[in-house]
Order: structure tokens, then C-alpha cells, then sequence
């Protein structure tokens, strides 16, 4: 089963390149985040004639989330518990079942936080504890379940070109980081080193400067598996070539194989 994760940085100005990717990629599955739109702006048609059904979970100008399913699905949710009066769309979730085996997936689009100093970066780091929390829970039911998305964390020094760039970033704070470990340490693996990829492993260049030509990038697009899911591991790959293509998103989809 593969199963992948894109910010699709606005899922109406990317239709074709989604749809180019699609065909050639054929995930099980997509996460994508950043889809800008209400649920009924998504253009659902165009992918479901790909044997796609489509879940949404939109919000007006930004933010907004989906899932893609080739395969049945059940048991979904919109929105991350926690806090009621949160009304961003940011989490989206849902098990995937058939002959390929049954897997959880939680497609997130975890905050920016920037500037630091203000409630931006306050909700960010709320946000992230009642992902923790939630994250525990589904653990306890032992199943295979992968936590995906732009974690708009950039974990290590390692996973930035230039770490120096971003250490007045929300992205690299010692909080941001503090709690992506603390995510990661209820069990969870982190497809990407797992995988062993090695350094210069990125997931986003900026538009600007031309970082995606000096290989500029920073790694905030993740995939993290539980033990069961982790056990059905047999690859994983980022496909950087989508960032060269015309009109494209800043991040590119990352995807990982599980054993049937």
C-alpha cells in the first residue's frame, strides 16, 4: 500500500499537476494539505474519474485539508479534539481498509507559528499538545497508524541546508522541536530515517532566491508510523521532480510502501 503526503499550496492553481502525478504515482492514498478552499470548491470530479474517492475537510483562502482513497474508507474525522473553539481546518483522518490491510492515517497541516513572540506562535505550540494527546490515544489501540502531513517543524540542523537561516524561524524553535520529540518518542518512526536516507533530505524550497536550484531546502513534511505500521515498512521516497515542474507547490509529495 503506498500511501503519500503533499501540501499542495492551493489544490485549484495545482489541478494539473495533481492529476500529472496521480496517474504516474497511483498512491493507495494522499494526504494533502493546504488545499485553500471550502469543501465544495474542491475539484473532486477531475480526481474521482482517477478511482479516487475524495474526503475534505476545507476552509475558505487557506489552510484546508484531504484525503484521496483508492481504497474503502471508514471511520472519518475532521478536525483535531482538543478545543472547540478551534475552527482552522488543519486535521483530517480516517482508516483505510480492504484487501491491502487495514491502516489509520492522520493528515495533518500543523500551524506556521510565525512570528515568534505572538499567539501565532502560542496556538502552534497548543496545537502540537493536543497532538500529542491525541496521538497517544490512537497509539493505545495498537494498530497501524501513520501521523502525516507538513509538520512545519524542521526537527534537527540536519534537515535544513542551512540551519543558521531558520533560528529565528517557528520552524527550528526549541520548543517546535521539544515537541516533535516528545510526538515522535510515544513510539512512533520517522519513515525518512528509518529509511536512512542520509543528509541533504528536503521537502520544501522557498519560491524565492532560487533555493530549489541550489538545493536550499529544509525537511518539514513527515511521515510517522506506529510500531504495527512501522513492522509493514518497505520503502519510502520523496519525489522532488514535481518542484520542477511549471507552476508548482513548495513542497513535493513524500510517500511511503507498506507490506500488504
Amino acid at each position: 500500500m503506498r500511501i503519500a503526503t503533499w501540501n499542495i499550496n492551493g489544490v485549484r492553481a495545482r489541478i494539473d499537476g495533481l492529476l500529472g502525478w496521480l496517474r504516474e504515482s497511483a498512491p493507495d492514498a494522499v494526504c494533502l494539505q493546504e488545499i485553500k478552499c471550502m469543501d465544495e470548491g474542491f475539484p473532486a470530479a477531475e480526481i474521482e474519474a482517477l478511482g479516487y474517492r475524495v474526503i475534505v475537510h476545507g476552509q475558505k483562502g487557506f489552510n484546508g485539508v484531504a484525503i484521496l482513497a483508492k481504497v474503502p474508507v471508514e471511520d472519518i474525522q475532521r478536525g483535531l479534539p482538543g478545543d472547540a473553539s478551534d475552527v482552522q481546518s488543519r486535521y483530517i483522518e480516517a482508516v483505510l481498509g480492504g484487501p491491502k490491510g487495514i491502516v489509520r492515517i492522520g493528515g495533518l497541516y500543523l500551524p506556521n507559528g510565525n512570528p515568534i513572540g505572538t499567539d501565532k506562535f502560542d496556538y502552534k505550540l497548543r496545537w502540537m499538545r493536543r497532538l500529542i494527546a491525541h496521538a497517544e490515544q490512537r497509539l493505545a489501540f495498537e494498530e497501524p497508524f501513520v501521523l502525516l502531513g507538513d509538520f512545519n517543524v524542521i526537527p534537527e540542523d540536519i534537515d535544513a541546508k542551512r540551519p543558521d537561516a531558520w533560528r529565528e524561524d517557528a520552524l527550528a524553535q526549541p520548543q517546535s522541536r521539544e515537541l516533535f520529540a516528545r510526538l515522535k518518542n510515544l513510539g512512533f518512526t520517522d519513515a525518512v530515517r528509518a529509511c536512512d536516507l542520509g543528509a541533504d533530505v528536503y521537502t520544501f524550497w522557498d519560491y524565492q532566491a532560487g533555493a530549489f536550484q541550489k538545493n536550499d531546502g529544509i525537511r518539514i513534511d513527515h511521515l510517522l508510523l506506529s510500531p504495527q505500521a512501522a513492522d509493514r515498512l518497505q520503502g519510502m521516497g520523496i519525489d522532488r521532480f514535481t518542484r520542477a515542474w511549471e507552476k508548482p507547490s513548495d513542497h513535493v509529495p513524500v510517500w511511503i510502501e507498506l507490506a500488504d
